[in-house]
């Protein structure tokens, strides 16, 4: 099978209300063939949004000023993008509506992850680069007594999510130094991303399935030029993936950058034992320094190990170096954690990369457009924005209910607010 039919073999559908990856012919495909819709945003959100919109027989161009490329990486390409239960680790939401909302969409992009992992190979030219693989979190006192990291503990155990073991022993087990001071632990098997190869492939099932490209900066609130870009493009809806541009795009003012960085490092086990598992420390926010800092260890593929984590609030400057304190913090707290690791090899190739995640002063917004055009009429916006650290494990869990959302505003339907109880908060086993 070419690598187009290959692509085109896999679709996108929704089952009891959740998004679903299939494999075969889509009996969806015209579904909605005269039906139209403009996506602004090529990261991981607009991409995702694209390949279940065309699975769902829409028609889809979308528009972004920089695509995924190994010269120049876009925001979801320097993402951590270890698949987690919400809250996450570094780049968290607090708002409540998140939480409840992440705890149903971080499962959907699990299972999809899952089954795009099992049907097609993750290396090659093509591959998607999806891997699943242990992930260990360390806490440097009895999770019993972080009453917030132990209910997220048991919502984990209570969720099934494959692998779950909590084990004290998992500290000896990794020969963690004592230096970091940690004391307990759990571990669960978690869909790790190689962003690199896994945004190029998106973009490539985007293409194998008909969507357009167009490179371009969109300027200004959507509101206000959404009827002029709906009749250039010849759409119907508008789908506002444009994360950090949110704060322009929708007229978002609550929308803020959370700067982050990875240190790659040559994970081929000459230098110091091969890691083959993510080690993540969750310490109390509490005690983390200035710069947000955790202990984040994550094979990226076969070849890379990413150190992290920064999580530096309202600093949209992209000018860290290997030298910064900040970046000489991160990687002493990785090196105190494993034994060895400060004799790798940095990547030659990109040995740090950056980026600023789109972060939302309330709950990461799936909604429609809630203002009225200037005639009184209502939009045709829906928004998928404020991701956070978390667009990879929220990303097929959003765009399930931007479908729905689309379809809402087919039958004319006013918008809502968003709300926490506008699903069911099932986590289905």
């Amino acid at each position: 099978m070419s690598h187009v039919a290959e692509l085109k073999n896999l679709y996108l559908t929704k089952e009891n209300n959740e998004l679903v990856l299939k494999q075969g012919a889509n009996p969806h495909a015209t579904e909605h063939a005269n039906k139209h819709v403009l996506i602004i945003g090529g990261g991981v959100t607009g991409l995702t949004n694209a390949w279940a919109l065309l699975d769902q027989g829409y028609s889809v161009t979308v528009i972004s000023d920089k695509w995924a490329s190994l010269e120049d990486r876009i925001t979801s390409q320097i993402a951590g993008a270890l698949w987690e239960w919400p809250p996450a680790v570094c780049g968290r939401h607090t708002d409540l509506i998140s939480l409840k909302l992440s705890k149903v969409w971080c499962m959907t992009a699990y299972r999809v992850f899952q089954k795009l992992q099992e049907v097609l190979p993750a290396d090659g030219e093509t591959g998607h680069g999806i891997r699943m693989r242990t992930a260990n979190f360390f806490f440097d006192k009895p999770i019993e007594e972080n009453q917030e990291e132990y209910e997220k503990m048991v919502e984990i155990e209570n969720a099934k999510i494959p692998g779950f073991e909590r084990d004290s022993l998992l500290v000896t087990k990794h020969a963690v130094s004592q230096e970091a001071g940690v004391v307990d632990a759990y571990k669960h098997t978690t869909p790790v991303v190689d962003t690199d190869a896994y945004m190029l492939w998106l973009r490539s099932v985007v293409d194998a399935k008909g969507g357009k490209f167009v490179t371009h900066h969109i300027s200004g609130d959507l509101l206000e030029q959404e009827d002029a870009l709906l009749q250039v493009f010849g759409a119907q809806y508008i789908v506002d993936a444009t994360g950090l541009g949110a704060f322009e795009a929708a007229g978002d003012r609550t929308v803020y950058p959370l700067r982050g960085a990875l240190i790659r490092l040559v994970n081929d086990g000459t230098k110091f034992p091969k890691v083959n598992e993510a080690l993540v420390v969750a310490h109390d926010y509490a005690k983390r320094d200035d710069d947000g800092g955790i202990v984040f260890i994550v094979p990226r593929n076969d070849k890379t190990l990413i150190l992290g984590g920064i999580a530096q609030a309202n600093e949209g400057n992209l000018d860290l170096t290997l030298e910064s304190p900040e970046m000489k913090r991160m990687r002493d707290r990785c090196n105190k954690f494993v034994p060895g690791l400060e004799k790798a090899e940095l990547d030659p190739h990109s040995p740090i990369v950056q980026g600023l995640r789109p972060v939302r002063g309330e709950n990461v917004r799936v909604e429609r457009e809630l203002r009225k055009k200037a005639d009184g009429s209502l939009s045709k916006i829906v928004h998928s924005y404020g991701q956070g650290g978390s667009g990879f494990t929220l990303s097929f869990g959003c765009a399930g209910d931007v479908l729905n959302l689309i379809e809402e505003a087919e039958h004319n339907t006013p918008p809502t607010p968003l709300k926490a109880d506008r699903r069911t908060m099932v986590v289905r086993h």
